[in-house]
C-alpha cells in the first residue's frame, strides 16, 4: 500500500516510505512524569513557618526546595526522619532520622551519611531561609529507600546547627518544626 501525503516533509516521507516496506516504528519516547510530594512544616504551636517540596526527576534524584519564612534566626539542622507524624511531645513521633543502610549520622561522616541527612538551613535576622539540595540517598518511588513507604516521613527543622558528625542527630539539639512528607495528588 502506498500513502501520498500533499506537501510532505523530509521526515515524513522517510517514515511513510520505510511503514510501507513492512517496517515498524520503535521510536516512541514515554517520559514518566515528575513524581511530587510536600510538607508544611508546623512549630511546636501548631504555627507554620515553612514549606518543602520534593521532587524526583526521572533519573532517581530528589530534589528538595525548603523555605523558611519564620523562625529563631541562625543556622538549624534539617533531616528527613523515619515516621510520617508531627505529634507527640517534641514531635517524638517523627521517629529517628530516615535510616535504611543503618549508616552513621553526618553528611562529613566516613562512615555515613544517614539517608535523610541534609545540609543545615541559614535563616536570617528576619527568621526566613531557603534551602535547596539534590539527593540520591532517597525516592519518591516505591523501594527501600522510599519516603512514601507504608509509615511516611518527615522533614523535621532542628533548633541548632548540625555539626554532620555525631551520632544520632549532630548535636542539632530540640525539634523546633516537623511536617509530614506527602504525595502529591
Amino acid at each position: 500500500m502506498f500513502v501520498s501525503l500533499a506537501r510532505p516533509t523530509g521526515a515524513a516521507v522517510l517514515t511513510v516510505v520505510a511503514l510501507a516496506c513492512g517496517a515498524t516504528s520503535t521510536a516512541t519516547t514515554v517520559t514518566s512524569p515528575a513524581l511530587v510530594a510536600h510538607a508544611v512544616l508546623l512549630d511546636q504551636t501548631g504555627a507554620r513557618v515553612g514549606t518543602a517540596e520534593f521532587r524526583e526527576d526521572s533519573k532517581g534524584a530528589v530534589r528538595i526546595d525548603v523555605r523558611v519564612a519564620s523562625s529563631t534566626p541562625g543556622r538549624h539542622g534539617l533531616h528527613i526522619h523515619s515516621v510520617g507524624s508531627c505529634s507527640g511531645a517534641a514531635f517524638a513521633d517523627a521517629g529517628g532520622h530516615f535510616n535504611p543502610s543503618t549508616s552513621h549520622h553526618g553528611l562529613s561522616n566516613s562512615a555515613g551519611p544517614h539517608a535523610g541527612d541534609l545540609p543545615n538551613i541559614e535563616l536570617l535576622s528576619n527568621g526566613a531561609g531557603r534551602l535547596q539540595v539534590t539527593t540520591s540517598r532517597v525516592t519518591l518511588r516505591p523501594s527501600a529507600t522510599s519516603l512514601l513507604d507504608n509509615d511516611g516521613s518527615a522533614l523535621v527543622m532542628h533548633a541548632v546547627e548540625d555539626d554532620q558528625l555525631t551520632d544520632p542527630s549532630g548535636n542539632s539539639g530540640a525539634r523546633v518544626a516537623c511536617g509530614p512528607i506527602v504525595k502529591e495528588g
